[in-house]
């Protein structure tokens, strides 16, 4: 190698939700480039026959409105963080009640009910710890599918 030339190193390739978090965008870009990963994650999922099938009805929507979309935020960080982030799930795959709780089906429809579909859908490993930031993206996914299920 010439006395001053850099070896090139080819940049890794890290799936989106990870540069979403890495604090070099400010807010705005931020947002913006969330907004749109999440945009296209769902539009993917509208494909999937099994994943489309799951909507809000009026009992989960007046349910929500009572309670309020932050407690609700508060629910599914619960939810993902006892039942979906520890390394190992002795119920993995069942851990997810098909109703009972939006949250719960914003979990289904989103792909964020159980580490097999986590692993297929948003390439997180499975019997792994899910990180605080793994966390965050599964809670931000089902609130912004949940906030368009509430739309006229």
């Amino acid at each position: 190698m010439k006395k001053g030339h850099r070896k090139q190193i080819k940049a890794p390739v890290f799936p989106a939700f990870f540069i979403c978090y890495t604090g070099e965008l400010n807010k705005f870009k931020k947002t913006t480039f969330r907004a749109k990963m999440y945009e296209q994650i769902l539009q993917n999922l509208k494909k999937s026959a099994f994943r489309s099938k799951f909507k809000l009805k009026e009992k989960e929507k007046l349910y929500i409105s009572e309670k309020g979309l932050e407690t609700i935020e508060s629910h599914a960080y619960d939810f993902i963080a006892k039942r979906i982030a520890p390394a190992v799930l002795p119920n993995d795959g069942k851990q997810t009640p098909m109703k009972g709780h939006p949250v719960f089906i914003a979990q289904h429809a989103t792909a964020c009910c159980c580490r097999g579909c986590i692993n297929k859908w948003h390439k997180f490993p499975k019997n792994v710890q899910l990180t605080q930031k793994q966390q965050d993206y599964l809670v931000g996914l089902i609130m912004e599918w949940i906030k368009r299920q509430l739309q006229p």
